[in-house]
């Protein structure tokens, strides 16, 4: 495939992709902007690098592992100079259930991003393997081991 057809091919599925990109950044950041620069930031380094893709068939997890990656960079910098309940301070609710949101804005960003890809972007477990670079068996333990966490969590919240 020539590099103008895998520059195409990553310009339309940001394009189709976009509220999906969004959604996966926001679910590390919690804050709009934030999340919004995230992703413009990955899509610039997409486009960037559209020639380095591999496979296109994989270019949507290619994108996403752009994005998770932005995320975290964004996440380490901002350690150095904000502080965490500034950050969760800025949040909107995206979750109905007010429980469920701050059991998962506990999780470790990785756990996060393996329950935000599997239940609410509606993620196989391969592919959530792949965009966040982890064996399959990693990924199948940590969903599990969280899954039981939120549990937890939940039960003890309301009961």
């Amino acid at each position: 495939m020539s590099d103008r057809k895998k520059e195409q091919a990553v310009e339309r599925a940001l394009t189709e992709g976009y509220e999906k990109y969004y959604r996966l950044a926001y679910s590390y950041v919690h804050n709009e902007a934030d999340a919004l620069d995230i992703v413009q930031e990955a899509a610039y380094k997409a486009i960037l690098k559209s020639d380095s893709l591999k496979e296109p068939q994989y270019v949507e997890t290619w994108v996403y592992r752009i994005v998770v990656n932005e995320a975290c960079s964004f996440l380490r910098s901002r350690k150095e100079s904000a502080d965490v309940e500034e950050i969760q301070a800025a949040s909107e609710d995206i979750y109905e259930n007010i429980d469920l949101k701050r059991a998962i804005e506990n999780l470790d960003p990785k756990d996060r991003a393996i329950v935000v890809l599997r239940f609410f972007e509606d993620r196989q477990l391969e592919e959530i393997a792949k965009i966040l670079d982890e064996n399959l068996n990693t990924v199948k333990s940590r969903l599990y081991r969280v899954m039981k966490k939120l549990r937890l969590n939940l039960e003890g919240s309301t009961g």
